[in-house]
């Protein structure tokens, strides 16, 4: 059991989607309360809308990212590592995905693209926690809500 399940479990059965709860237990975790950023990410559910499509849990935690090291606003600069970042979720989450499931793409991770709270819960407890780490590797407090 991963530290983040209860909270997964809560926004689960709160009706949010696989790339809402990644963003959404970054959001809390930093104190901060967007509920438009937590809408938009309802377009990367369940691969892009098609279960051919990315994993949301891997989209949103690229987002989440983002969210943490990305330029938000004119006078910023995003963080340098963030490609790197980047990557290293992407090389990270398609070995994981690939060895449990055969790809990232929804299809391949549940039968018929359909959600499973169980594996899915799974998969956004282990690709969250990525994200913190890649962000602490990198000097980056997730617990600091001065980018939010």
């Amino acid at each position: 059991m991963s530290d983040y399940d209860l909270d997964i479990l809560r926004l689960g059965h709160a009706g949010y989607c696989c790339a809402q709860v990644v963003m959404l237990l970054g959001l809390e975790q930093s104190g901060a309360d967007n509920p438009g950023l937590v809408r938009a990410m309802a377009g990367l559910c369940y691969g892009f809308s098609s279960s051919r499509g990315a994993c949301g849990t891997l989209t949103g935690a690229a987002c989440l990212l983002s969210w943490y090291a990305g330029k938000g606003a004119p006078e910023e600069e995003a963080h340098e590592r963030l490609p790197l970042m980047q990557a290293e979720l992407a090389e990270w989450f398609e070995q994981y995905a690939r060895e449990r499931f055969g790809g990232i793409r929804c299809a391949d991770i549940v039968d018929d693209g359909k959600p499973d709270p169980q594996t899915c819960g799974g998969l956004v407890a282990e690709c969250f926690g990525k994200v913190m780490t890649l962000l602490a590797e990198n000097g980056i407090d997730p617990l600091d809500a001065a980018h939010a």
